[in-house]
């Protein structure tokens, strides 16, 4: 949940500056995203829904609530929908780039070490069923809130360290456009 502070620091603003442009190129910066909203759908609690064209994703929780998120989606041509499930947690998870991107970026290592500020997939990954797609962190936070994937679902680090404690093996995921 976003917070206000009302406190005004006294540091120099050299040190400010260098103190915001820290949390923003930090790739665990403080979630930017995370909202408790009033949640309409019929959705289970538990429930994951990312809604594309928002760019946004909803964790419900039932009674009418649900924990929104900012999220980066699918470029154009690279977006799905449906329905799916988690199968795997990661944290600090290795990436291999699939062939299509690889073909894409050809410069990209064919292996990149989980916790390497190089790995796309930031610091969790929630693998979806058929393997293809996840909803995983990212080293690059201001690509979160764009269209800019090849179909997996974008969070800031420190969103998805916090969706991936609430989330367990099974839970099923819906994607809509």
């Amino acid at each position: 949940m976003r917070t206000s502070c009302r406190h005004r620091s006294r540091a120099a603003p050299a040190a400010v500056l260098a103190l915001s442009l820290l949390a923003v190129l930090s790739p665990d910066a403080p979630s930017h995203a995370e909202d408790l909203v009033a949640y309409a759908g019929s959705e289970r609690a538990g429930t994951i829904v990312v809604r594309t064209g928002e760019r946004r994703l909803y964790f419900t929780l039932g009674d009418g609530k649900a924990l929104r998120y900012t999220v980066g989606v699918g470029k154009p041509g690279k977006q799905w929908a449906g329905r799916s499930r988690i199968v795997k947690k990661m944290l600090k998870p290795a990436f291999a780039p699939p062939k299509e991107v690889k073909r894409d970026i050809p410069t990209l290592p064919n292996y990149i070490r989980g916790g390497s500020p190089r790995n796309p997939l930031g610091a969790a990954a929630l693998i979806l069923a058929g393997g293809e797609y996840a909803i995983h962190g990212t080293n690059r936070p201001g690509s979160v809130g764009g269209f800019v994937s090849y179909g997996c679902i974008r969070m800031y680090n420190a969103d998805v360290k916090k969706l991936y404690a609430r989330v367990s093996v099974g839970m099923p995921v819906i994607v809509t456009r």
